[in-house]
Parts: C-alpha cells; structure tokens; sequence
C-alpha cells in the first residue's frame, strides 16, 4: 500500500489533493472503503448481511476487466473489431452484465430489509438512476 505524505491537519482540499495522486485501482479501493465508512456512520449496527450486500453494491468491476472492456467497445464503435475481439467483447459482456445482476439483486434485497423502495434507497446511497440511451 502506498504512503501518501499530507500535513498534520488537513483540509478537504489537500485531502483531495492526496487522493488524485492515487493509481485507478488504489482510487477504487479508497472509494468502497470512504463508501463503507459512509454506511457505518449512517447506520452503526449494521447486519453482518446488510454489510455484505454493501460491499456487492459498491464495488466495481476488476480495473483491468473495465479497461479491456472499454477498449473493445471503442474498437467495436470503430468498426475495428476483428472476430476473436468480438468473441472476446460477448465473453466479457457477460461478465460485466453479471456484476451488474449481482449488484442490483443486492440493491433489491437491501431495500426489502429495510423496507423502503428501490429508487428511495438508491438516493439514500447516492447512487443513481441508471441513463438508457
């Protein structure tokens, strides 16, 4: 894990600061951990199942996975795609939707054990609605 060196008392803005100077994947694992924090401070007694349905909804997809997915769609939108990078582009399609469905079936089952609707629990979490173009 990489030290990163900030004052004694530190602002938002240098925290900030510190946090840009970490790599993507470092980036994402400081997220999900400041998220986790976020749900301990809203909720302090949190379950032991409503931690682990938290961490399926907040955490990502494994940055090198993201990255090629990315760079196949970009090729594909370029018509650059030959047929083992399309084949390659269905597998990891799947895989992403399956973290998808996993997340949104934690997201369901969250919001049924604390009773409130989905879209309610979505803002609560700041997450957001979904834009489908």
């Amino acid at each position: 894990m990489p030290t990163i060196h900030v004052e004694a008392e530190v602002s938002r803005e240098e925290l900030l600061k510190a946090v840009e100077q970490l790599s993507p994947q470092e980036l994402e694992q400081f997220i999900s951990q400041v998220l986790s924090l976020r749900a301990r401070r809203e909720a302090p007694g949190l379950s032991a199942t409503d931690s682990q349905l938290l961490f399926r909804i907040n955490r990502g997809l494994p940055e090198d996975l993201g990255r090629r997915y990315a760079e196949l769609i970009a090729r594909r939108q370029s018509e650059n795609l030959d047929q083992d990078e399309l084949a390659e582009l269905r597998q990891l399609t799947n895989v992403v939707e399956s973290f998808e469905a996993d997340r949104v079936s934690a997201l369901i089952d969250l919001a049924r054990s604390r009773g409130i609707s989905l879209e309610t629990l979505m803002t609560v979490l700041g997450i957001p609605a979904p834009i489908h173009e």
